[in-house]
């Protein structure tokens, strides 16, 4: 039994050409397992343990102090964690601010601008944006930006959720978007992608990975701290903050979306851009499409529920009515940003708007 990893390497792998008694000779394992898994993605996958700190919890708390206090030393940084529940050893702490160190120092050694080939990378990232309110609530709003490197054709869905099934659904809104998917998908060190990152080691989200194979795109994680690595996405989160987001009003989350689209078609994906002196939408008709495959995942958010006994079922803070014979019965929910469905047995049993 093998990791979600390997499972990944093996397709990718099989996607460039490699047989399967090649496949199996360069990474070390039998060729009916490489088989094994090429008919079966889903076949059993023993999950890697990972590997746990007593950092952990305080890493953001030792980061912020740096940003605060960059010289500051490890005696000091350990009394403040002792106060919050840390029971570890100043080595580890004193182990910690230098790697972070190290790696902020490289952050700003001299880099080499890269252009990348039509159609081959696309980089991905979430901005914060505020909130927006829905009477007496508040929900926080993001924005996922999607930006084709070549060309810097861009696209932006906003939402309220940065969850794992919500990062999926705009990636797919984003490939349709652009009629094609790239060879690479340059991430950020977000859980929802990278689960782990250590030294030169990076361990991807399995079900990042699951969501990413059958569309045949390679996942490519940053470092810690560079962010020149994906400074096409750094440059258009500022572009939407600067150009778009200034001086607007918003009623709901389709307002958002309606407005940023607008934008993206009539301004963003129209202007000369300052790097390549084009627009985008006229680079972006050099890429050869590579076109969806079939059957594309359903990436809505799902929950099991109870019906209550006043027939309401409980999703993300809100009630939704469910038919009155489901009383104490658990149905499957699903929910994206604009519906919500109520199934039993695979069949539709109720649908509404979905209220924020």
């Amino acid at each position: 039994m093998i990791d979600r990893r390997t499972v990944f390497e093996i397709h990718r792998l099989k996607d460039a050409g490699y047989s399967a008694r090649n496949i199996a000779r360069q990474m070390g394992i039998g060729r009916e397992t490489v088989k094994k898994y090429l008919e079966n993605p889903e076949g059993a996958v023993v999950p890697r343990q990972q590997r746990v700190s007593k950092l952990d919890d305080h890493r953001v708390l030792i980061d912020k102090l740096i940003e605060e206090y960059p010289l500051i030393k490890a005696p000091v940084v350990l009394q403040r964690l002792q106060k919050q529940g840390f029971d570890g050893r100043i080595t580890i702490v004193r182990d910690y601010l230098r790697k972070q160190r190290e790696r902020s120092q490289k952050s700003k050694e001299p880099f080499i601008r890269f252009e990348s080939a039509p159609g081959r990378q696309m980089q991905i990232d979430w901005g914060h944006f505020d909130s927006l309110s829905y009477g007496m609530t508040k929900r926080k709003l993001y924005a996922l930006a999607v930006v084709e490197s070549y060309s810097r054709m861009l696209y932006v869905r906003f939402t309220h959720s940065q969850r794992q099934e919500v990062l999926h659904q705009g990636l797919l809104d984003a490939f349709r978007f652009f009629g094609t998917t790239p060879e690479e998908l340059v991430v950020d060190n977000m859980l929802t992608a990278v689960t782990e990152h250590y030294g030169r080691l990076v361990r991807f989200n399995d079900a990042f990975l699951d969501f990413l194979r059958p569309l045949k795109v390679v996942p490519v994680a940053c470092n810690i701290r560079a962010p020149n690595e994906k400074g096409k996405i750094e440059r258009s989160i500022q572009y939407l903050r600067q150009n778009f987001w200034p001086a607007r009003t918003f009623t709901d989350l389709m307002d958002v979306q309606n407005q940023v689209n607008q934008w993206r078609d009539s301004v963003a994906n129209v202007r000369i851009h300052q790097t390549t002196g084009e627009r985008p939408i006229d680079r972006f008709v050099r890429i050869v499409p590579k076109p969806l495959p079939e059957g594309l995942p359903d990436c809505r958010e799902t929950e099991t529920v109870l019906v209550h006994k006043d027939f309401a079922v409980i999703f993300d803070g809100n009630q939704y009515t469910a038919p009155p014979w489901a009383v104490g019965r658990n149905l499957i929910l699903k929910a994206d940003s604009h519906t919500v469905t109520i199934d039993q047995l695979q069949k539709q049993v109720a649908a509404h708007f979905r209220s924020w």
